[in-house]
């Protein structure tokens, strides 16, 4: 599948306009901090969710609005994340309400969201006088502002739109997103906005993307916590006029490809944004027994803190990922394992056969001092492979999460 990268992130599909203004929940009143996304017509929706135990209120009340398989827009908060927070499902279903009155829509119309401290009361107020200039603010250009509104500690914005073909029908998809701290996701991570005007058949959304975060999202970590308030969304116009994807085949793998690459795009810029972080780390896995196990042996790795600190000093420390290996659950052998460092500025194979291989370490310290990692793991036994990001582990990140809620 071929695609062209082009400006508009979720508004690039056609039918879909958003917005992000500054209501009062952040005390810096230069910053947006509630966004939306509509769209012109009612879309096939789709959603995969934290799998922590203790979960935001919006995330149930979301669940309830597109059990059909349908909804027309999105509206995420910043700063608060209406997570064990006083009447938190009551408020999340009247931020739907005020959406509706403002929208001459239904409630059940839209995916909800917040993010933020843990644990704080969430006026109602800011939605009350936030929403209706919100509606009236909403444009085709509206993506910047949205994915500034629904940003915390991240550093830099995350959007990306993609143009590629079906059967011959021009078709878009875009995505904003916001990732930094309390990565480690179990289904997808923190908040992910997709729109495409693709037409699919809301089952097949759901099927593709619960496909597709085992392979992008749910292999990225930060720091190892699971965020309370994870959640991807889907919402797909259909407004392309291809036919619709109503079963498996050409399309549907043709879609499956290009949501992949939104994904993997997005999970690579939240790793590489990882609060204090000045390494993107990608571990690619091969030579395992199963693709699952290499999966699971990546994220491991790129989850290591002894790791992840030892790339944040360029030190070629790969004991420390054997290590990690070896504390990787499952029954498997390890008797030969090669371990490859590399950036742009080469690579280094510094382990063979699961113990030291002669390597330069002024080579290792010149590779390891780019802004972006390889760890190349062949564990020699087998055919399967798995990816994982993560980045390094800095002094900033304590400084960071230390004063977190001021």
């Amino acid at each position: 599948m071929t695609t062209k990268s082009l400006p508009g992130g979720v508004c690039a599909p056609q039918g879909f306009k958003a917005a992000g203004l500054h209501v009062g929940f952040r005390q810096n009143t230069e910053k947006p901090d509630l966004a939306l996304i509509l769209s012109d017509v009612n879309c096939a929706a789709a959603a995969v969710y934290t799998l922590n135990k203790v979960q935001g209120a919006p995330l149930g009340v979301t669940r309830q609005n597109i059990a059909d398989g349908h909804a027309r827009g999105i509206l995420c908060n910043s700063s608060n994340a209406n997570t064990c927070a006083p009447g938190g499902v009551q408020l999340a279903q009247n931020c739907c309400k005020l959406l509706a009155d403002a929208t001459a829509l239904a409630p059940e119309d839209f995916v909800v969201a917040s993010t933020g401290v843990i644990g704080q009361v969430l006026p109602i107020e800011p939605f009350e006088r936030g929403i209706p200039p919100l509606v009236s603010a909403l444009s085709a250009d509206g993506c910047r502002d949205a994915a500034a509104a629904i940003m915390t500690t991240d550093t830099v914005m995350k959007e990306i739109a993609l143009e590629f073909t079906l059967g011959g029908v021009p078709c878009r998809m875009g995505a904003i997103g916001k990732g930094s701290g309390m990565i480690n996701p179990n289904m997808a991570t923190m908040l992910i906005f997709i729109t495409t005007d693709v037409a699919i058949a809301p089952a097949l959304l759901q099927k593709a993307l619960g496909d597709e975060v085992q392979l992008s999202f749910n292999q990225i970590t930060v720091d190892g916590d699971t965020s309370t308030n994870d959640m991807v969304a889907v919402l797909a116009s259909g407004l392309s006029g291809n036919a619709e994807i109503t079963a498996p085949g050409a399309d549907y793998d043709a879609f499956c490809a290009v949501l992949s690459e939104v994904c993997v795009w997005m999970s690579r810029a939240i790793a590489a944004d990882g609060e204090g972080a000045t390494k993107l780390l990608e571990c690619v896995v091969t030579g395992a027994p199963s693709d699952t196990l290499a999966r699971l042996i990546a994220k491991t790795v790129v989850g290591s803190d002894l790791f992840k600190a030892a790339m944040f000093g360029a030190d070629a420390n790969w004991g420390r990922a054997l290590c990690a290996i070896g504390y990787t659950p499952g029954d498997f052998p390890v008797d030969h394992i090669s371990v490859t460092l590399k950036s742009a500025a080469g690579q280094v194979q510094v382990c063979k056969e699961s113990v030291h291989h002669p390597y330069s370490e002024d080579d290792a310290a010149r590779i390891l001092a780019e802004k972006e990692i390889g760890v190349l793991i062949d564990m020699g036994e087998g055919a399967g492979q798995g990816t994982a990001w993560g980045c390094d582990l800095t002094y900033d990140y304590v400084k960071i999460n230390g004063d977190y809620r001021s």
